[in-house]
């Protein structure tokens, strides 16, 4: 596979993604050719990633000066204390605006690296190098960072724009398949609120794309980027467009929520979940026809993503999912805010619905 290279063009930053593989090995020539440099860096590695990987990436570094930052990458640790340990190391080493932060792992910590990033002396230089399918299709593009309370889901936060994002896919041959599916959900996610094109293709060859065929993976990967990209560029702060890349998140986070952020359900097959919910709550107010809902539907159920609800949670759990769902950044009044689907390709944005017509909807799904 030729190496891919996105260029990302926002108001804050104009960053490129690299895509292919063993960009580990050439990590100090795409550091040349981007022109950027630093002489002190701080690794903020997932520990799940491989001792070989992390071995690898020193050695490619070993002109600079190194610190090292090991987290469990978890919704739980997700939180402010992993946020102090990270800025303490930054303190105590007397980093400079100038030095550079590198996140090595999944969207979890992305999103706690570049959020410390963001905090330190307003601002240190951020290199992102996802190490999953779900880090590399979605939440590394696009400089959303942040971390969860008691209160929900990435309440806080920033919007913080990597310097590059360096995506190589030999990561992901060290992944669960569960893992591999949570990447996935996002990636279906992407063609359908904006490519009914790239949405057939996935349906043609999601076996391929799950089973991590060459180029199907890579072309996967570097179309979900396309899509996000295009959408970050218009709209960096989600003001307005940027909403549609939460199509099906509102429910997804009220789940991941009610489990406690515990492995049961983890963020992928939350996203998934939702897409599920949300379909078919479009079905029945009649947004979306009937033949495309079977067609998203059958989707889910060919390629064994999650799609039954009722697997996860019972009617015990209704007002506590819908309580969750009340406070989601998105919503602006009482009402709960929807970003729902027309049609494969074109979703809405915005819409509001009341906290009652939801809990008598979830009622249904988890009784029936």
């Amino acid at each position: 596979m030729k190496t891919k290279k996105l260029f990302i063009n926002t108001k804050s930053e104009r960053y490129p993604i690299i895509i292919g593989k063993n960009l580990l090995l050439k990590i100090s020539n795409i550091f040349k050719d981007n022109s950027i440099s630093f002489a002190k860096c701080l690794l903020v590695i997932d520990k799940n990633v491989p001792i070989k990987t992390v071995t690898k990436l020193k050695n490619k570094l070993k002109k600079k000066q190194l610190y090292t930052c090991y987290i469990k990458a978890s919704e739980i640790n997700k939180n402010q204390k992993t946020i102090n340990n990270i800025t303490e190391i930054l303190l105590k080493k007397k980093f400079s605006r100038q030095d550079c932060l590198i996140t090595v792992g999944g969207g979890i910590t992305g999103d706690i690296g570049g959020f410390a990033a963001s905090l330190f002396k307003r601002g240190i230089q951020f290199i992102n190098i996802p190490t999953t399918l779900l880090s590399q299709v979605d939440s590394s593009i696009g400089g959303k960072t942040g971390i969860n309370s008691k209160y929900g889901k990435n309440l806080i936060g920033s919007f913080y724009q990597p310097k590059i994002v360096i995506s190589d896919i030999e990561f992901l041959k060290t992944l669960p398949k569960r893992e591999i599916i949570c990447g996935y959900g996002e990636i279906l996610k992407h063609s359908l609120i904006a490519n009914k094109k790239f949405y057939n293709f996935l349906t043609k060859n999601f076996q391929k794309i799950l089973n991590l065929q060459s180029p199907f993976i890579e072309k996967s990967i570097h179309e979900s980027c396309k899509i996000k990209k295009r959408v970050v560029e218009k709209d960096e702060k989600e003001k307005n467009l940027r909403k549609t890349l939460n199509f099906g998140h509102t429910f997804a986070h009220s789940y991941e929520a009610s489990l406690g952020y515990s492995k049961k359900l983890n963020h992928g097959e939350a996203v998934i979940l939702g897409i599920k919910t949300a379909i078919k709550f479009c079905k029945q107010n009649k947004i979306l026809k009937n033949k495309e809902y079977k067609s998203i539907n059958n989707h889910l159920i060919n390629s064994k993503l999650p799609h039954d609800l009722k697997k996860y949670f019972s009617i015990k759990d209704l007002n506590k999912i819908v309580s969750f769902m009340t406070i989601d950044k998105k919503n602006t009044s009482k009402n709960i805010n929807l970003i729902l689907l027309k049609k494969i390709g074109l979703p809405i944005i915005n819409r509001q619905y009341s906290t009652n017509k939801i809990k008598l909807f979830l009622n249904k799904e988890l009784i029936n």
